[in-house]
């Protein structure tokens, strides 16, 4: 039970890292409505695919974007069509191996510490999850 327990704190961590970065961002960039509007910018060429924004150096791919803190914390995040932040298992876990102090959890644990969190999760499509509104 400690290992979920690890594991849910990781995910609760991964959460509010997300929430930093977009209110990092949204300062920065002041027409930034949501998170989700960085892959527009890139697209129209209003900002460069990857660079620095505060405490935050970014890269976009695909259909999302990679965050790096200052102190070496990585958080990778897709977009949904609607523009709701989406990440699965793979995320979680890279997010939880870049923390200053590594936490390694299995893909076993994080799935039941994701099923813990619900409504604050949805499970958007299979393995597939974002906070709800």
């Amino acid at each position: 039970m400690e290992r979920v327990g690890s594991a849910r704190h990781l995910v609760l961590g991964y959460v509010h890292a997300l929430n930093a970065i977009d209110e990092a961002m949204r300062v920065a960039i002041p027409s930034l409505e949501r998170l989700a509007d960085v892959l527009g910018l890139v697209r129209s060429r209003r900002i460069s695919r990857s660079g620095h924004i505060g405490a935050y150096s970014y890269k976009v791919h695909g259909a999302g974007c990679h965050f790096v803190s200052d102190n070496g914390t990585e958080v990778d995040v897709d977009f949904a069509v609607d523009g709701s932040e989406v990440f699965d298992l793979w995320r979680l876990r890279w997010y939880g191996l870049s923390l200053p102090e590594a936490v390694d959890v299995t893909d076993q644990d994080l799935r039941s510490a994701v099923r813990s969190l619900q409504p604050l999760l949805t499970e958007v499509q299979p393995g597939w999850f974002s906070v709800a509104n």
